[in-house]
């Protein structure tokens, strides 16, 4: 990272700047020191590279997460340096402290992925009645002397004589980036039974079978059968990152339910109630999933929809209704505009039900449908606390919205049983609606009562929920984005500022 027009501090000449990173705790919220840059001289627009170093006067500082940096134009952000250190009193009044630019840079080798072929001949004769039915398993090594399994082949049936399919395997799964562990491949006969005859072994590495077809990828195998690598090509996978780079925005939306089994807002035993000192659980779910997802969304305004209420004046009961009351413009400010939203629709509206869940869904795939280019995502919040009544028209609605460039998150608060949301989630067994599934997986929903820490620490059981709920959208969009053939934009070049030529540093 780099910073500009930075304060001159020295009398004859100007600053020697360095610079300081500190990560924050997500227990106590402590700032604790990740690293220091080098010392640049006489330089008021330096360019850093990560070196450890002393103690110097402080020129300004600035705050952010991962995902503003990832989700700024070419994963570039500037910040403007504020006067006053966290550890200080110091003000510069009147000053002008410049700013600091940070950008961030995936790691190639992680992205990989690798497709062979391998072929094999004379194998041993392992059926009564026929030949044998081969299939090949790879295993990647540990660094404690184990092995992993990473990939099975399919079954070459009745043959000594296989040709196996291609197959490709993530450099990650394979070697885990270190070209020069071992991976072993063991070879089996086929049985029904699951009772599988080994056959025969042979070791290997990626540097190695990255030769590609040649006399270093024939192995001689026991009992004199061969096993050859036909063909060998590596290519590197886009990631959720190139997408975000490329521009792809991400449009979150969330949706409250406002059912009367949540409970008089009015009284404590509520979970709509809003305790002066604490943030109820669907505040805490909005706050955990919202604060990271925002980052990715340059504009901050977030369509926030309530249902299962009672609306005025009439009282008529709505499944699809705007936090802020406006049918034409549901936006929100960012999450505080949200959380604002909210609580003033928890003194306008009545609770009332069921808990329907398709209106919200077919909301957001209404929008979803009307831009399938890979320039936008929608990402959708549903927190509720009951059992669904309207299971069929969801499966459907959720099947539709498979083929859409959208995901859906459900966060179940109190202590409901909620076996249908885990039929939505489709992790056993992939929803379907008709005699049709879904074309992918874009459901993943939790309890938020897993996630509550025993020593009432809410800073760490939003942390927790924010980070299992969003494990599976970077999957779930790159899964999108395959099925439809679409590839991330180039990134905008990189930023070099006046009189510089040479490229950034990468954190």
């Amino acid at each position: 990272f780099f910073s500009r027009n930075l304060l001159d501090k020295d009398t004859f000449s100007k600053s020697d700047p360095l610079c300081v990173l500190y990560t924050q705790g997500v227990e106590t919220k402590q700032w604790r020191e990740f690293g220091r840059t080098e010392v640049i001289d006489n330089t008021l627009n330096p360019d850093f590279s990560p070196v450890d170093t002393a103690r110097y006067d402080f020129l300004g500082q600035a705050f952010c997460t991962l995902g503003e940096i990832v989700g700024s134009p070419a994963s570039r952000l500037e910040k403007s340096l504020g006067t006053v250190p966290s550890h200080s009193t110091v003000r510069i009044p009147g000053k002008k402290c410049g700013s600091i630019i940070l950008s961030a840079e995936e790691l190639s080798n992680c992205r990989d992925s690798a497709t062979m072929q391998f072929c094999a001949n004379k194998l041993d004769k392992k059926d009564f009645f026929g030949k044998s039915d081969p299939f090949m398993v790879f295993y990647r090594s540990n660094e404690d002397g184990t092995f992993t399994i990473c990939h099975k082949t399919e079954v070459v049936k009745n043959t000594l004589n296989p040709v196996w399919q291609s197959i490709t395997i993530p450099v990650r799964a394979l070697c885990n980036g270190d070209y020069d562990r071992t991976i072993k491949v063991e070879v089996y006969d086929w049985d029904r039974d699951g009772s599988h005859d080994f056959i025969g072994e042979f070791t290997t590495s990626y540097r190695e079978l990255a030769r590609g077809q040649s006399q270093f990828n024939i192995y001689e195998v026991s009992n004199a059968f061969i096993v050859t690598l036909l063909s060998f090509s590596v290519e590197s996978e886009s990631t959720f990152l190139d997408y975000i780079k490329g521009g792809t925005q991400i449009n979150f939306t969330v949706a409250i339910d406002f059912t009367a089994s949540n409970g008089n807002p009015s009284q404590s035993t509520s979970l709509h109630y809003m305790n002066p000192y604490q943030l109820n659980a669907y505040a805490m779910a909005l706050r955990a999933v919202g604060e990271i997802i925002q980052d990715y969304d340059s504009d901050k305004m977030f369509p926030a929809l309530g249902f299962g209420a009672k609306l005025p004046p009439d009282g008529r009961v709505s499944h699809e209704f705007p936090l802020n009351g406006n049918i034409e413009n549901p936006y929100c400010n960012g999450i505080e505009g949200i959380l604002e939203a909210y609580h003033q629709s928890l003194k306008t509206v009545q609770l009332y039900g069921p808990t329907n869940f398709a209106p919200v869904v077919n909301h957001v795939a209404r929008y979803a449908a009307a831009v399938q280019d890979g320039s936008q995502y929608f990402v959708l919040l549903i927190i509720t606390d009951g059992v669904i009544s309207d299971m069929a028209q969801t499966k459907e609605a959720i099947v539709n919205g498979a083929k859409l460039p959208m995901s859906i998150i459900i966060v179940g608060v109190g202590q409901a049983e909620f076996d249908a949301m885990v039929e939505l989630d489709g992790d056993d067994i992939r929803i379907s609606s008709r005699g049709k599934p879904a074309e992918r997986d874009i459901v993943q929903f939790v309890p938020f009562r897993d996630y509550m820490d025993r020593t009432g620490n809410h800073v760490l059981s939003m942390a927790r929920l924010a980070k299992d709920v969003l494990a599976e959208i970077p999957d779930q969009f790159i899964s999108y984005m395959k099925s439809r053939g679409i590839k991330p934009n180039p990134a905008p070049p990189p930023y070099t500022g006046p009189g510089n030529t040479h490229h950034h540093t990468q954190i």
